[in-house]
């Protein structure tokens, strides 16, 4: 008898469900309707084969702070092994309130209006889940997070996009109007923005929360690379604009800004009754999490000053040091002003579909990167055609490498 788990005898049961709802909506179905391998994981695969530098995932290659580091070895060895509290441990709640009033001016109730989670990845989904019931209508900006349309699918909700074009990747304000009406139940902003690096102007931002309250719409902001902002921009949370607040849900993670990815500890932040239904799905998703980092997060939220600069110039170098090897190679590059990545126009060095580039440069040059196209729509992505993305939150020899070899194509 084959020891496959494929091959067996016999028959299974059908896969018919939610999952392939959510795989749909996310893209993962392939053309005979069953999963298929996503752009990333083909990317990184590739990126081993041949041995090249991977800008294709964003994590950072280097550790977070010291202080970071080590309150988490101090949290292990105290004993803090075991179920934090459903919301969260109590001084990390707190912690998250002081960074919310510090850097914006903002009050939350630790007890009643914060909930930490599982990454902001999964406050996305419980948030989701909790307020989007079958057929309401979610409106994301497009290039998006891919999470966004998986969990709108689970939801049963409708996805409408609002599109970000080149070169400043700012939403056209009458598309938005129209695209935001009494059957929008969401409005998903993600600023900074990943893919393309912009950053929401006041007045983009004030114009969501105007439709939001004309179409009594919840707002919905993921704002992981809020301390990753570059040049003359400036991040500004939707919940400090006039009319906002009572009607946002605030959601943040620790990886980004402390090169902490894999610990996932993230957190809602908005009025206590929307954040309580929150909880009653998240607490059935992963219960709770990350015990021993969370006392390390905290510690991170209350670094000085010069922590929050210094992070967010480390990264503009790395940024410039990517741009200018990119440009050197021959792309048009747009230039981010947030987040960790920067798209390049393949159309330039004579490719006009960025994924079939993308999938020569692991062998051609030894270096990989995703294209935009797998952060939209099947029916939008022709939009975003020849638009490859890369990540520069690697260390700065890891980039003049990368840029080296970019030479070569």
């Amino acid at each position: 008898m084959s020891s496959s788990l494929s091959s067996g005898l016999g028959t299974r049961p059908s896969l018919d469900g939610p999952w392939q709802r959510t795989a749909d909506f996310a893209g993962l179905l392939g053309p005979d309707g069953r999963p298929s391998t996503t752009i990333f994981t083909e990317m990184t695969l590739l990126a081993r084969q041949f041995d090249a530098v991977n800008l294709g995932q964003g994590f950072p290659d280097e550790d977070g702070p010291r202080q970071v580091l080590d309150a988490a070895k101090a949290a292990i060895d105290s004993g803090v092994n075991q179920y934090s509290p459903g919301r969260g441990e109590p001084d990390l709640r707190a912690a998250i309130s002081e960074h919310q009033r510090r850097f914006y001016g903002l009050d939350a109730d630790p007890d009643t209006e914060v909930l930490v989670t599982a990454g902001a990845t999964e406050a996305l989904a419980a948030t989701v889940l909790a307020l989007v019931r079958p057929g309401d209508e979610v409106v994301t900006f497009e290039p998006f997070y891919d999470a966004y349309a998986a969990d709108i699918g689970l939801a049963g909700g409708r996805h409408v996009t609002v599109a970000l074009r080149a070169p400043d990747f700012q939403p056209d304000l009458d598309e938005l109007d129209h695209a935001v009406t009494d059957r929008t139940r969401l409005i998903i902003v993600n600023d900074p923005n990943n893919p393309t690096g912009a950053v929401f102007t006041r007045e983009t931002l004030q114009r969501i929360v105007e439709v939001a309250e004309r179409h009594n719409a919840w707002i919905v902001t993921d704002e992981v690379y809020e301390h990753l902002v570059f040049d003359d921009a400036r991040h500004i949370p939707i919940a400090t604009l006039p009319g906002a607040c009572e009607r946002t849900i605030t959601i943040s993670s620790a990886g980004k800004t402390f090169s902490a990815t894999g610990w996932k500890i993230g957190w809602a932040v908005g009025p206590a009754e929307v954040i309580t239904a929150i909880l009653t799905v998240k607490q059935y998703l992963t219960f709770v999490n990350g015990a021993p980092f969370q006392p390390a997060i905290a510690a991170g939220l209350r670094l000085g000053d010069d922590f929050y600069t210094g992070i967010a110039s480390v990264l503009r170098r790395k940024r410039d040091i990517l741009v200018d090897g990119l440009q050197q190679a021959g792309f048009r590059t747009f230039s981010p002003k947030g987040a960790y990545y920067v798209l390049a126009d393949t159309s330039s060095v004579g490719y006009e579909d960025a994924t079939e580039l993308s999938r020569e440069l692991p062998r051609k040059v030894g270096v990989a990167g995703v294209p935009a196209s797998a952060f939209a729509k099947p029916e939008h992505a022709e939009a975003y055609r020849s638009l490859l993305r890369f990540a520069f939150c690697k260390r700065e020899d890891v980039l003049r490498e990368a840029a080296s070899r970019l030479t070569r194509l």
